[in-house]
């Protein structure tokens, strides 16, 4: 069952949600409106012929910090990473992550699978931002750029993403760079590059 914006403000009230900063104007009905951060991860494609999830090998990624006020352009066809401002979460409810329509109907995808907030994730959530558009996207840190809705589990769960997950400690910090391949990995790379 997913909480109403009722519920979700009695939550942050009584302390079984985690939603920092607050603002009741950006409650929906149902869900609650994120604003973007500053920070964006960009593959640096000049440095990596491939990416192969299962070898941990992926493209190296320079961070770029856009100032409050300031514009970062999205090109056509890119994906980036970027954060939100609100740091959220819950040891019992189950939070999804969603797109907002306005900014889909232009192309922005904000999500490409990573929608679930687990019990016991504390984050600043990282976006998988996409322009899908043959026209650049500006983003500014501080607008709308998701939406997040909260639900009830049937029973609290025997396990805690605190212990458990993957990015509980760092939810940003989470590529191997090519330099951390074995050699023997690294001659494929060599020669699919020539």
């Amino acid at each position: 069952m997913f909480l109403s914006d009722v519920d979700i403000a009695k939550g942050v009230k009584n302390g079984e949600i985690t939603l920092t900063p607050f603002d009741e104007a950006r409650l929906g009905p149902a869900s609650y409106d994120i604003l973007l951060g500053n920070t964006f991860l960009l593959n640096d494609e000049y440095t990596a012929a491939i990416i192969d999830p299962v070898k941990k090998i992926y493209a190296q990624t320079r961070e770029v910090r856009v100032k409050d006020g300031d514009e970062f352009i999205l090109r056509p066809g890119i994906s980036v990473l970027g954060s939100s401002k609100d740091f959220f979460g819950s040891d019992a409810l189950l939070i999804q992550l969603s797109g907002k329509s306005s900014l889909a109907r232009v192309g922005l995808m904000i999500h490409n699978t990573a929608g679930i907030v687990n019990p016991g994730h504390f984050l600043n959530i990282t976006l998988e931002i996409t322009n899908q558009n043959n026209i650049p996207i500006v983003l500014r840190p501080g607008m709308k750029i998701a939406q997040i809705t909260f639900s009830t589990l049937s029973s609290l769960p025997k396990q805690n993403y605190r212990k458990t997950g993957r990015f509980a400690k760092d939810n940003w910090k989470h590529f191997v760079s090519e330099k951390a391949v074995p050699k023997k990995q690294k001659k494929i790379i060599r020669k699919i590059k020539k």
